[in-house]
């Protein structure tokens, strides 16, 4: 199991520090319907990232993607491979397309209207969000692919598979607890993390894409010169 955990630990942790589901949630948070709303959000969240891992697990466990001897199959290596390029080349894109100094990015459409957002569309937008985001859903692969061709057993796969939701899912369900649990101060600490994300979105999500890319591509090159 601890081979599972740890090939899909940086895919879960690239996803969980995201910065647009986090704004979501915040702003969600903030609106006169903020507890159902989150509640809904941070749910359809969790299941659409669930149902995704869970499908991808099966699916390339089901076409062995772990030979007999104890590795991964081939062909996971050269979707690693591809999947590390793609990482290294959305991480380029990323930076390439930052805001220039003194310069704001024109915020999503769906940010404006949120305020009349029901518990469904909540729910749909982070859907949305978990699986069809290109950047999300390729860490998704990515991380569920690696705990397929794993060593792990059945049981440590799903493990695994629950563990990378459950980390992947931070973005949500932290601000969620800070505003169920925080009192009084959690407008000013969700404010904060708002704040800090927005303005650190492209180095932060740079930086994580071009350590996956290399890492991916590292871990794919070791793995067909062996």
């Amino acid at each position: 199991m601890g081979d599972a955990v740890g090939q899909m630990l940086a895919s879960a942790v690239g996803i969980a520090i995201s910065p647009l589901p986090l704004i979501a949630v915040i702003l969600m948070l903030a609106t006169p319907r903020g507890r159902t709303n989150g509640l809904a959000f941070t749910a359809g969240w969790v299941v659409s990232l669930a149902v995704l891992v869970t499908v991808i697990v099966l699916a390339g466990s089901g076409a062995d993607a772990s030979e007999g001897g104890g590795g991964p199959a081939i062909w996971t290596l050269w979707l690693k491979l591809a999947l590390g390029v793609l990482f290294l080349l959305m991480g380029v894109k990323q930076w390439k397309d930052r805001p220039r100094e003194g310069h704001e990015p024109e915020p999503p459409g769906w940010m404006k209207a949120i305020d009349r957002f029901t518990p469904a569309k909540a729910a749909g937008l982070s859907a949305a969000l978990a699986v069809a985001n290109p950047k999300n859903l390729v860490l998704a692969v990515g991380g569920a692919v690696s705990i397929a061709s794993s060593t792990a057993s059945s049981g440590g796969k799903a493990v695994a598979a629950v563990l990378m939701v459950l980390v992947a899912s931070l973005c949500t369900t932290l601000p969620l607890a800070v505003y169920l649990l925080g009192g009084t101060k959690s407008a000013r600490t969700l404010g904060g993390w708002k704040a800090w994300m927005t303005t650190h979105n492209t180095a932060i999500m740079t930086t994580v894409l071009v350590v996956l890319g290399a890492k991916y591509v590292g871990d794919a090159i070791s793995g067909l010169t062996a």
